[in-house]
C-alpha cells in the first residue's frame, strides 16, 4: 500500500511545478518582445529627454521602466506624468512624441504634468485606435484639438485641461461613445458647446469649465442620464438654465457659476435628488427661488447663489437642509426674516453668507447653527444675542450698540415701506427722541475736539522747527554711508474690516478640509515660517496643490491680515499671487490659501540642485532672470501707478518674488502692503518750512519717497539678479553697506566690461546678453539712490528692463544724427521724463575710473544737453571733457524748449 504522505508529497511538488511554469509563462508573457516596440521605446526616451533613472539602459523596458506595462509581450500602457528631463532636454522641450504610432496595443498615455509645449499631432486619431485613456492634463499643450480624436472610439477618459488650447471643440468627439470623463477645462477654447456631445450616453463628468465658450447650454444635456459632474463655470454662456436639467437624477455636482446666464431657475429642476453642490453664482439669474429646487430628502451640501438677481423670501426649508455645509446667497434681493429655529436642530453647518439682501427683523436661534455668518448688508434689527457675536460680520443693518450701522433715516424708511414701525436706535427708558441725543453728543465731540486740535497743531509745529534745525544741521555733513529712504509707517493701513468684501475672496474653506489638506498642519508641509505666518504645502480634495497660510492672531497683529484680505478684496492683477479662498472660522487662528507655485520664490529657484542624484547647483540662465525682472517689476508698477490711491508692497525682495511652472511672476508677501493718498498736509507744512530738498530721507507723507523705498529694494533685487547674490538682502546693514560700495563701482555707464568683474560666475553670456546684464545693472544703480526722489518711478524702469539694449545704445542713423541730442539721450529723456540721476548720488562712494579706453563701449555720450551736434561739429572737445567728468547713469532729458525745436525739424 502505497504511503500515504508520499502521495502528499508528490502532490505538493506537482503543484508547485504548475506555479513555477505558470511565473515563468507569465514573466515571458510581460517581457517586450516586438523588436520594432523596444527601438520606438527608445526614440521616446531620446526626443522627450527622459533620465536614464526612470528609463534605464541595458534592462528589458517592460520589466524595469517606470511607468511602463506590457502585456503578451506588448507595451499596453505608458505613464510619464511627473517626470523630469534632462538638462539637454529640457533645451527645447517640444510635443515630440512621433515613436507613440509604433505601439500597435497601446492602451493608456499619461504625461500629465510633463511639458509638451506645441500642438497635438493630428496623427493621434489615425494611429492610436486602441486608445482607451489619454491624460495630457497640465503640459503647455497648444494649438487646436485634432478633428481627429473623434477616431479613438475605444476612448474611456480624455483629460485636456489646464492647457493652451484654443479655437472649437470639435463636433467628432460626439463619437466618443464609450467616453466616461471628458475634461477641457482650463483652456482657451471659444464658441459653443456642440451639440454632439449629447450622444455620450456613458458620460458620468464633463468638466469645460474656465474657457471663452458663448451660447446657450444645449437643452440635450438631460439626455446625459449617467451624468455625476457637470461643470461649466467661467465661461460667457447666454440665455438660461435648461428645465432638462432636472432629468439628471445621477447628478452630484453642478457648477454654472460665472456666466452670463438670465431668467429665473426652472422648477423642474427638483428632479437632482443627489445634488451635493449647487453653484449658480455671478450669473444674471433673477426672480424667486421655487421650493421645489430641493426637495426632500435632500443631500445638498453647498448652495452659492451669490452675485444673481434672485428677489423674494428664502424657502424655508433651506434653513434644515440636514447635510448643509455652506449657503452663500450674498448680493441678491432677497428679503424675509429669519425662522425662530430650524426645523431639524441636529442639523449643523458651517458658513453662512446672507450679505447685501434685504433680510430685516431680529437675529434668531437659527443662527447657532452656523459656525461662520455674513449677515452684513441687511436691515436686521434688536439686540445682538451672544451667539451671535463671535464669527460673525453685522456691519451695514440696524443692530442696537454695533458700529458701522446704516443711518436711523434709512432704517425708519424700509420698515415703513413694509407697514413696520421702527425705534430700535433709541435706548431704554430715553424720553428724548435718539437724533436729537446724538445731535448733541456730537456738539461735544465737535468741540472737545477743536480744543485738542488747537492744542495739538501748536506742539506740532514746534516739533516741525526742531526737525527743520536738525535736517540742516544734517544736510552740512559729508554723508558715505547708504541710506533707503523712509519705511512707510504701520498705521497707513488700508481700510477697516468693515470694507472688505468678501465675496471676491474666492472659496470659503472649512478649518476640517485645510487640515486634511496639509496632513493636520503637519511640520512636514511647511514650506517656511513668514513674518505674518507659517506657510504650508497642501492638497485639496480634486487634487488642486495650494498653499495654506495659518496665522496665529495670539502672536501676530490682527490687522496684518485684514490688511491682506482687503488688499485681496479690491485688487486683481495676473502679476499678484491669486488668493482661492479663506478660512475665519476659528477665533485665534485664521487662514489663507493660495495658488501653489510650483518653483517656489526667486530666492529658492535661483540656485537648485541638478537632480537628487546631483548635489551640484544648476543657476536659472539669463533670458529667464531678465523676464523675472520685468514680471517683478509689472507687478510693482501696477501697485504705484495703476491703484488709486498708490499701493505701496514695503517687503520687496527675493523671496516675495514667487514664480509658477513657466517661471512667471506672481508677487506675494502681501501683508505688508499699504495705501497711501498722496502729498497730506505734512508735506504741505514741510515745504511751507522749507525743509531741505537733500533731505535722504524724504518726507514721510510723500507718495513719491515711500514708493521709492520699494524701488530701492527693487534695486537689491536687481543686482542680485546679476551677480548671483539674492541672500545679501539678509545681511546686517554694515555687510550690506560695504557690499554695495564694492559693487557700485563696477557699473559704469561707460565700460561694460566692468561689470563682468561683478557678473555670476553660473551665467554665460555672449557679447550681447552681456549688453542686456549691463544695461540691468545700470537699472539696478539707479534704483540705490541714497536719496528717495532721485530714485526713477517704477513704469520708467519696467520701460528700461523691456528695452534694456537702448539703455545703453545708439541709435546711429542718419536721421538721428541731424538731433541736437543723441538718439540714446532722447530715448531716456523720452523714458525717464525730468527725473536726473547722477552717479554721485549713488551710495556717496568715488566711482570707478570714468575714463573711457580706446575700443571700449562704442556709443557715444553727451555731457551736457544738445551737446552731441555741437561735438559732432567740431565743438567735441568741451563736450568730451564735460563728459569725462559727468558720472551720469542717464543722460538729462532736453529741455522743453530743445523739445520743441526737435518736433519743428523732425
Amino acid at each position: 500500500m502505497v504511503d500515504q504522505r508520499s502521495i502528499g508529497v508528490a502532490l505538493l511538488y506537482l503543484l508547485l511545478l504548475m506555479l513555477l511554469e505558470s511565473t515563468l509563462e507569465q514573466q515571458v508573457q510581460q517581457r517586450l518582445s516586438s523588436r520594432i516596440e523596444f527601438t520606438a521605446l527608445f526614440e521616446l526616451r531620446s526626443s522627450l529627454g527622459l533620465r536614464s533613472r526612470d528609463w534605464p539602459r541595458k534592462v528589458d523596458p517592460c520589466t524595469s521602466w517606470n511607468g511602463i506595462r506590457c502585456e503578451n509581450g506588448s507595451v499596453t500602457s505608458i505613464n510619464i506624468s511627473g517626470f523630469r528631463r534632462t538638462r539637454v532636454g529640457k533645451r527645447n522641450p517640444q510635443f515630440a512624441v512621433d515613436s507613440l504610432a509604433n505601439f500597435t496595443r497601446l492602451v493608456s498615455f499619461n504625461a500629465s504634468e510633463f511639458l509638451l509645449p506645441g500642438p497635438i499631432p493630428d496623427w493621434f486619431g489615425q494611429r492610436l485606435l486602441t486608445l482607451q485613456v489619454l491624460d495630457l492634463r497640465s503640459c503647455n499643450v497648444s494649438g487646436v484639438i485634432p478633428l481627429s480624436i473623434g477616431n479613438l472610439t475605444n476612448l474611456t477618459t480624455l483629460y485636456l485641461s489646464d492647457n493652451r488650447l484654443t479655437g472649437q471643440i470639435p463636433s467628432t468627439l460626439g463619437r466618443l461613445l464609450s467616453l466616461l470623463v471628458l475634461d477641457l477645462s482650463k483652456n482657451s477654447l471659444t464658441g459653443s458647446i456642440p451639440s454632439s456631445l449629447v450622444s455620450l450616453r456613458n458620460l458620468t463628468s464633463l468638466d469645460i469649465s474656465l474657457n471663452n465658450l458663448t451660447g446657450s447650454i444645449p437643452p440635450g444635456v438631460g439626455s446625459l442620464l449617467k451624468l455625476q459632474i457637470l461643470n461649466l463655470s467661467s465661461n460667457r454662456l447666454t440665455s438660461s438654465i435648461p428645465a432638462q436639467l432636472g432629468d439628471l437624477d445621477s447628478l452630484v455636482d453642478l457648477d454654472l457659476s460665472s456666466n452670463g446666464l438670465s431668467g429665473s431657475v426652472p422648477r423642474d429642476l427638483r428632479g437632482l435628488r443627489n445634488l451635493q453642490t449647487m453653484d449658480f453664482g455671478n450669473n444674471g439669474l433673477q426672480g424667486s427661488l421655487p421650493v421645489a429646487l430641493f426637495p426632500s430628502p435632500s443631500q445638498l451640501r453647498i448652495i452659492v447663489l451669490r452675485n444673481n438677481s434672485f428677489s423674494g423670501d428664502l424657502p424655508e426649508v433651506l434653513w434644515s437642509l440636514p447635510e448643509l455645509n455652506l449657503l452663500d446667497i450674498s448680493h441678491n434681493n432677497f428679503t424675509g426674516m429669519l425662522p425662530n429655529s430650524t426645523l431639524n436642530d441636529n442639523a449643523t453647518a458651517v458658513v453662512l453668507n446672507i450679505s447685501q439682501n434685504k433680510f430685516y427683523g431680529g437675529l434668531t436661534t437659527v443662527l447657532r447653527r452656523f459656525i461662520s455668518t455674513d449677515l452684513s448688508g441687511n436691515y436686521f434689527e434688536g439686540r445682538v444675542p451672544d451667539y451671535a457675536h463671535d464669527n460673525s460680520f453685522l456691519s451695514t443693518n440696524c443692530l442696537q450698540s454695533v458700529s458701522s450701522q446704516r443711518t436711523l433715516t434709512e432704517c425708519v424708511s424700509f420698515y415703513a415701506e413694509r407697514g413696520l414701525s421702527f425705534d430700535n436706535f433709541g435706548p431704554p427708558n430715553s424720553t428724548e427722541p435718539p437724533a436729537t441725543e446724538s445731535r448733541r453728543s456730537n456738539r461735544r465731540i465737535i468741540i472737545l475736539a477743536a480744543v485738542l486740535g488747537g492744542a495739538g497743531l501748536v506742539v506740532l509745529l514746534m516739533l516741525l522747527l526742531l526737525v527743520v534745525l536738525c535736517f540742516r544741521k544734517r544736510s552740512t555733513r559729508n554723508h558715505r554711508g547708504i541710506d533707503v529712504g523712509a519705511v512707510p509707517a504701520r498705521e497707513t493701513s488700508l481700510s477697516p474690516v468693515e470694507g472688505i468684501n468678501f465675496s471676491s475672496l474666492g472659496d470659503l474653506f472649512t478649518y476640517q478640509q485645510l487640515l486634511e489638506a496639509t496632513g493636520d498642519l503637519n511640520d512636514a508641509n511647511l514650506i517656511k515660517h513668514g513674518h505674518s505666518g507659517d506657510l504650508f504645502k497642501g492638497i485639496l480634495e480634486g487634487g488642486l496643490p495650494v498653499v495654506v497660510k495659518r496665522i496665529d492672531l495670539q502672536s501676530i497683529k490682527k490687522d496684518a491680515y485684514l490688511s491682506e484680505l482687503e488688499f485681496f478684496s479690491k485688487v486683481s492683477h495676473p502679476r499678484v499671487v491669486p488668493l482661492l479662498g479663506h478660512c475665519l472660522e476659528r477665533e485665534h487662528e485664521k487662514f489663507l490659501v493660495y495658488k501653489y507655485m510650483p518653483n517656489g520664490d526667486l530666492s529658492s529657484s535661483l540656485y537648485r540642485k541638478k537632480s537628487s542624484e546631483d548635489d551640484s547647483l544648476q543657476s536659472l540662465d539669463w533670458i529667464t532672470r531678465l523676464k523675472i525682472a520685468i514680471g517683478a517689476a509689472e507687478s510693482l508698477s501696477f501697485l504705484h501707478h495703476e491703484c488709486t490711491p498708490p499701493l505701496v508692497h514695503r517687503d520687496v525682495q527675493a523671496s516675495s518674488i514667487l514664480l509658477d511652472d513657466k517661471f512667471e511672476v506672481r508677487l506675494g508677501s502681501l501683508s505688508e502692503v499699504c495705501a497711501h493718498e498722496g502729498d497730506g498736509h505734512q508735506n504741505r507744512i514741510t515745504r511751507l518750512l522749507r525743509l531741505p530738498q537733500s533731505s535722504e530721507q524724504g518726507s514721510l507723507g510723500s507718495s513719491t519717497a515711500i514708493c521709492a523705498y520699494d524701488v530701492y529694494c527693487f534695486g537689491k533685487v536687481l543686482l542680485g539678479l546679476v551677480t548671483g547674490k539674492l541672500e545679501i538682502s539678509s545681511s546686517s546693514d554694515t555687510e550690506m553697506k560695504e557690499w554695495l560700495e564694492q559693487t557700485l563701482q563696477c557699473i559704469s555707464i561707460y565700460d561694460k566690461e566692468l561689470v563682468t568683474k561683478i557678473l555670476d560666475p553660473s551665467l554665460l553670456v555672449d557679447d550681447d546678453l552681456l549688453e542686456e546684464v549691463w544695461a540691468m545693472a545700470i537699472v539696478a544703480r539707479s534704483c540705490l539712490n541714497p536719496k528717495p526722489s532721485r530714485r526713477p518711478p517704477m513704469r520708467y524702469i519696467l520701460k528700461a528692463l523691456e528695452n534694456p539694449l537702448r539703455v545703453v545704445r545708439e541709435d546711429n542713423t542718419s536721421s538721428a544724427r541731424l538731433r541736437t541730442t543723441s538718439s540714446r539721450g532722447s530715448w531716456n529723456a523720452a523714458l525717464f521724463g525730468s527725473w536726473r540721476q547722477s552717479s554721485l548720488d549713488v551710495a556717496g562712494i568715488p566711482a570707478a575710473s570714468t575714463t573711457r579706453a580706446e575700443g571700449g563701449s562704442s556709443f557715444k555720450h553727451s555731457g551736457t544737453t544738445g551737446s552731441q551736434g555741437s561735438a559732432q561739429n567740431g565743438g567735441g572737445d568741451h563736450s568730451s571733457s564735460r563728459r569725462r567728468h559727468s558720472k551720469e547713469i542717464f543722460p538729462e532729458p532736453p529741455k522743453p524748449q530743445q523739445d520743441i525745436e526737435r518736433k519743428d525739424r523732425d
